[in-house]
């Protein structure tokens, strides 16, 4: 089956697309022309990136992103509905979260806590937790009618799926729970949390040490307690909106080994979850243009090699694209077999790399089969 990318975007029902898949396979690209091609069409729409090298910034003409949506506006831009753009600033992100849930005074502990100011920016998850909270907020205040993610670059792209049962679920455990009590020196509440894994927080908080990191441990879980059935539901209400009817993830991958074994990973999960699957973006493929086979370029160019040079430097160029083209069929042909109901559409590499509103179109054009 054929993915019809504007179909999907087209849709009214469609309120999210999600851009997963592994590292280095065109997410953030991907991404963004979905984007840029969904306002051109007419839809109110947020692109969400967590791409620190910022080059979606530069792509959309923009000096650089910050952690709230700024609206797109160059030259030779002028889409019927409206693009916005923002990039994930994770610590921000969880500062907001933290004013808008706890007190004014209860807030200012919080932020100043050196166990948060760790966790913030390096415990386990919390990019991906961040990211999902962000796509909540973004969703409740009702600014925009599409809002396309492009996931966090995590070594799994499961992560992003797991983030908040993993974040809560750390924040809510035993070991947590036993840093809220009193961590009164040589008593038996200290000995039982070293006991129990203080190893588990040395390697995550390594300029804080010994009885000070539990005792700001335990000052910050005091500080959090009050806040943290919010945190939870957050997380569950976020988690019911990538499960929505609105909502609609595309794997994105390279025409590799590693990448499609990752995506075939990646759509099993989602159906174990029941997340709404739309289909896959077989990125940067290089389809053969001319009807000429490998074996027929290589027998003109044996013929042709002293009379005309040139031809036959084309010919077996022809020949290497005709073989890789073939490598990618089978590659893509077995992911297939394994997927028969996924949609798949092929994305033709570029010349060069993205780095403006053209080329974000042209990923569009391709993405829709329109060249």
């Amino acid at each position: 089956m054929a993915l019809d990318v504007d179909e999907l975007i087209d849709d009214a029902e469609t309120r999210v697309i999600v851009c997963c898949g592994s590292g280095g396979v065109g997410k953030t690209t991907t991404a963004a022309a979905i984007a840029l091609r969904a306002a051109e069409r007419g839809r109110q729409t947020v692109v969400l990136t967590i791409d620190p090298a910022r080059r979606l910034a530069q792509a959309l003409g923009l000096r650089e992103l910050g952690n709230h949506p700024r609206q797109v506006q160059v030259e030779g831009f002028d889409p019927k509905g409206e693009l916005w753009a923002m990039m994930l600033d994770m610590r921000r992100t969880f500062d907001d979260m933290v004013r808008a849930h706890a007190g004014p005074q209860r807030a200012e502990q919080l932020l100043a806590n050196p166990f948060y100011q760790t966790i913030s920016t390096s415990f386990s998850g919390t990019q991906e937790y961040m990211a999902m909270e962000k796509l909540g907020q973004l969703a409740a205040t009702g600014d925009w009618d599409l809002i396309v993610v492009d996931t966090p670059p995590s070594r799994s792209a499961l992560d992003f799926l797991d983030a908040p049962t993993r974040l809560s679920t750390a924040l809510d455990g035993r070991m947590i729970r036993l840093l809220t009590g009193p961590a009164k020196a040589g008593g038996w509440g200290l000995r039982k949390v070293v006991t129990a894994g203080f190893s588990m927080f040395a390697k995550a908080v390594s300029t804080i040490i010994g009885g000070q990191l539990l005792a700001d441990a335990s000052a910050f879980m005091q500080a959090f307690d009050s806040m943290f059935g919010g945190f939870r539901e957050r997380a569950r209400k976020t988690s019911e909106l990538l499960r929505s009817k609105g909502t609609a993830f595309l794997v994105i991958a390279a025409p590799e080994p590693d990448a499609l074994r990752e995506a075939s990973y990646f759509v099993d999960r989602l159906s174990e979850e029941s997340m709404p699957l739309s289909g896959l973006v077989a990125n940067r493929t290089h389809p053969v243009l001319a009807d000429l086979s490998a074996g027929a370029a290589l027998s003109a160019a044996d013929r042709s090699e002293a009379s005309a040079p040139l031809a036959t430097a084309v010919l077996r160029l022809h020949a290497d694209r005709v073989a890789l083209a073939e490598r990618e069929n089978r590659l893509l042909s077995r992911f297939t077999r394994a997927h028969p109901e996924v949609p798949i559409v092929r994305v033709p590499a570029l010349p060069s790399d993205v780095h403006d509103v053209a080329g974000l179109r042209d990923i569009g054009d391709r993405l829709a089969n329109n060249s």
